[in-house]
């Protein structure tokens, strides 16, 4: 290993396993798992923050005796205003004054929360990725960042409930974004430092796959466990979390890191670490693309509650909308897994990557334009059959892709920690920048699925020019 690159000088620690071999499936079973784990957290907290920000607003513009108004008849009466088929009175112009408002500050709040979160895990999460690359422990480099980010992420979602305002609710938020991110990142460096090279297809296919899965049946379980026990919902999800991580650990154990040896870190050298790979033409065309192509997803599908209860006709309410989200999301999972399963194989057979990113990129931003022309149910049903077919074969191909375009794999858990902090500017510029669409729109959602096409286009275009990667 290059001591001037990692500061780290033994790279016994992170010896791949031979294709084919117990200890190559026990690892990808194992793993598959905490993938699963990771999906699962994900998909509910994305969920439940949505319920909790629009009660938290709700709070503090329906006030007195408006605070029992009942938000889905007053979206229904909103409707017939602007078709002309309905007159306010004083009392219901007052109302839809405020229904304005609410719309508006419960996208803005939402974007609020979501940004800071990623934010502060973009930043940080290079930072662990170079300290994971230098841990010395008896259980390797990967697994107490695992194991360190679960515990404390499962300890602060059950205590997010419990935030009473909105700026409580964006600390608490992002450092839970941070630990559960610092621990997914950690697994994913796994599967640079063991999966063999031919099977690193294979091994996106299957923890890619999984963590899809989780993120949808989290969300459905969650929208169920909201009309149950409401955000008490989060528990059972902290608790998935830390069991599915300690069994990565026990299952598939890592070599013991005791033995390298770092060069003193100097905070010049560290932060100019942050961008050496970006340096990589290849890597950085990956990597703008990837942060646009998050950003169009992000806008896309972080606001389905609200596009359920204020965009679509006609509209629902939050108990409804807390369920059906996750149904129109689930519905498209066996498309993504037919995605995931054909072109995780496919990609590594002829071993060429591009085509399908491209392909799958494409096949996302024209499933934007479903709800926009036809802003209905059944459009959102539409749109999510034909954005998983593209989300799942580009999960695939976009790890696999990042891995093989590293400009220095002796210095994975750094450059993949930017890597995914692509992702997670993505997901904070994707919900900041629909904030802003329905501010300006005055509580319209529609543009968003626009915008969202477009960026996704642009990331389309920007995979061509990356040479290293066929």
């Amino acid at each position: 290993m290059s001591e001037q690159t990692t500061g780290v000088t033994d790279s016994s620690i992170s010896s791949r396993y031979q294709p084919r071999t117990p200890a190559l499936r026990r690892y990808l079973t194992a793993y598959t798992f905490a993938a699963l784990g990771y999906g699962l957290i994900g998909g509910a907290s994305n969920l439940l923050l949505s319920l909790q920000v629009q009660a938290l607003e709700f709070a503090r513009i329906f006030t007195g005796s408006d605070a029992s108004v009942d938000i889905q008849k007053l979206t229904t009466l909103q409707a017939q205003v602007n078709a002309n088929t309905a007159t306010p009175t004083a009392s219901q112009e007052h109302l839809l004054k405020l229904l304005t408002e609410f719309n508006t500050a419960k996208a803005s709040g939402l974007s609020t929360v979501f940004s800071v979160a990623v934010v502060v895990t973009m930043i940080c999460l290079p930072i662990v990725g170079t300290l994971s690359d230098r841990t010395r422990s008896r259980w390797g480099r990967r697994v107490p960042w695992m194991l360190g980010g679960a515990l404390s992420g499962a300890v602060l979602l059950v205590v997010l409930p419990l935030a009473p305002n909105l700026a409580v609710l964006v600390v608490l938020y992002s450092l839970v974004s941070l630990t559960i991110n610092s621990s997914q990142a950690s697994g994913a460096t796994t599967v640079a430092d063991r999966v063999p090279q031919e099977r690193i297809g294979l091994a996106s296919a299957l923890t890619g796959g999984l963590a899809y899965l989780g993120a949808v049946v989290g969300a459905l379980a969650a929208g169920i466990l909201f009309n149950l026990i409401g955000l008490g919902a989060y528990v059972p999800f902290a608790i998935i979390v830390v069991v599915a991580v300690v069994m990565f650990a026990l299952l598939a154990p890592d070599k013991s890191s005791k033995g390298i040896v770092s060069s003193r870190l100097h905070l010049k050298t560290f932060l100019l670490a942050f961008v050496a790979a970006l340096r990589d033409a290849d890597y950085r065309w990956a990597w703008i693309a990837k942060v646009l192509l998050y950003s169009g997803y992000a806008m896309a599908t972080g606001y389905a509650v609200y596009m359920l209860e204020s965009y679509i006709t006609p509209a629902m309410s939050a108990s409804q909308a807390a369920v059906t989200a996750p149904l129109i999301t689930f519905i498209g999972v066996p498309f993504a897994l037919i995605g995931i399963a054909i072109v995780g194989r496919w990609s590594d057979k002829i071993r060429r990557r591009k085509p399908f990113v491209i392909a799958a990129s494409a096949i996302m931003a024209v499933s934007f334009l479903v709800p926009f022309v036809w802003p209905t149910l059944p459009a959102m049903f539409i749109q999510s059959i034909v954005m998983s077919i593209g989300f799942g074969a580009f999960i695939v191909v976009d790890q696999a892709l990042f891995i093989e375009v590293l400009p220095n794999p002796d210095a994975a858990g750094r450059d993949l920690g930017l890597s995914g902090l692509g992702l997670n500017l993505g997901q904070a510029l994707g919900p900041a920048l629909a904030g802003v669409i329905v501010t300006i729109f005055a509580g319209a959602y529609g543009p968003i699925w626009l915008v969202a096409c477009v960026m996704v286009l642009v990331a389309t275009v920007l995979i061509i020019p990356i040479k290293r990667v066929r």
